[in-house]
């Protein structure tokens, strides 16, 4: 097996869980080897037959030239003298992509999405240089492999400037399927129609780059982080205000915000080069209502989880992928996590799928790996 469950670390319970779900017989973690660094993934929200996955993973070369994998899973016997198939990862189609992407999301229409103006086929998003978009189909020769077509490149032509400021990252609501907000290095967050791909409006958003935003649910309100420090609130129905919910103490930049959906009093958020987590209450976010430790190196990633409002998975440079348990933090800090998994390298980036719950992907040097939880 690729990786194992953290030893050594304390996590008593915990690592045994990981441990047994590592195990052969349990065949819970799945590796695929990408011939490049992984840094941005995304699941699928699409429901597959046969529990099948489908997933989108990103390249990091310091280059121009860089890819979109989209993975699907299938079953195939190991070895030829193997008695039962086993689910192997494996790309379906490549598309090549203009620098790296910052993030992918697909289209959180899923299934429903033969209603909408793409005919059907599975839609993603990636931000860079520009938002693009793209949509994925089976391409018909019965091998399990995908096409794909550009949809939609969406350049906010900036009058003052000739070049376009690079795009960090950008939410797609959930609610209106046509509404994506990207953040830029320029300082702003701007809202668009991928029907369309017009700009809805734009808003500067803090006094630095913007390096992360979410929407809340519904269609009105995204919070932002940035190199300023801070976070703010926004409110689509009046963008002359806007609520800064929480400054670190130094203005220390941060790095990701993830909004709690299953109770979204919550935010999770953490500082560039930090151990820490930062959790916070919107009703009360001068101060976070507890801080994640558990990590002997920088925190990359954060994701809660899609179907429980009261846990959360971190992910560092210390290689851990860690579980949290937030249902007590109101009355006591939350010092141990009740899952801890150790892989291979340093932990780039997770997600934790909405379509398959049971499921989280990391991403560490040129893996992706898929466990369930």
């Amino acid at each position: 097996m690729a990786s194992s469950a953290s030893p050594g670390r304390g996590r008593g319970p915990a690592d045994h869980a990981m441990g047994e779900a590592a195990s052969p017989q349990k065949k819970e973690i799945y590796t695929y080897k990408a011939p490049w660094t992984v840094f941005s993934l995304a699941w699928s929200n699409r429901i597959e037959n046969n529990s099948q996955f489908r997933l989108a993973i990103g390249s990091y070369i310091e280059q121009y030239t860089n890819a979109v994998q989209v993975l699907k899973t299938r079953y195939q016997l190991p070895t030829p003298t193997s008695e039962y198939p086993a689910m192997q990862l494996y790309s379906a189609c490549e598309i090549e992509h203009p620098y790296p992407c910052t993030k992918i999301l697909w289209s959180p229409e899923g299934n429903g999405a033969a209603a909408g103006n793409f005919g059907g086929r599975d839609l993603l998003a990636t931000t860079g240089d520009y938002l693009r978009l793209w949509s994925v189909s089976d391409d018909g020769t019965g091998e399990g492999t995908l096409s794909h077509k550009r949809e939609g490149l969406l350049i906010n032509n900036n009058r003052n400037s000739e070049y376009c400021s690079p795009l960090t990252s950008f939410d797609w609501n959930e609610v209106d399927p046509s509404m994506i907000v990207t953040s830029s290095i320029d300082t702003t967050c701007t809202v668009w129609d991928i029907n369309t791909q017009a700009v809805k409006t734009q808003v500067i958003a803090h006094d630095k780059e913007v390096f992360d935003l979410a929407f809340n649910k519904g269609t009105d309100v995204f919070a932002s982080v940035g190199a300023d420090g801070s976070v703010r609130l926004f409110d689509l129905r009046n963008l002359e205000h806007s609520t800064i919910l929480y400054e670190t103490p130094n203005l220390e930049p941060l790095l990701r915000l993830e909004w709690n959906k299953q109770d979204t009093n919550y935010l999770a958020t953490f500082q560039v080069d930090s151990q820490e987590t930062f959790i916070l209450d919107i009703r009360q976010p001068a101060v976070p209502i507890t801080v994640l430790g558990g990590h002997a190196g920088c925190v990359n990633a954060v994701a809660w989880a899609p179907h429980s409002s009261c846990h959360i998975c971190t992910a560092a440079d210390d290689s851990h992928a860690l579980i949290w348990d937030l249902s007590q933090m109101s009355k006591r800090p939350v010092e141990d996590p009740i899952l801890a998994y150790n892989a291979e390298g340093e932990v780039n980036n997770l997600q934790w799928s909405k379509s398959q719950p049971d499921w989280v992907s990391i991403a560490f040097t040129e893996h992706l790996q898929i466990l369930r939880v």
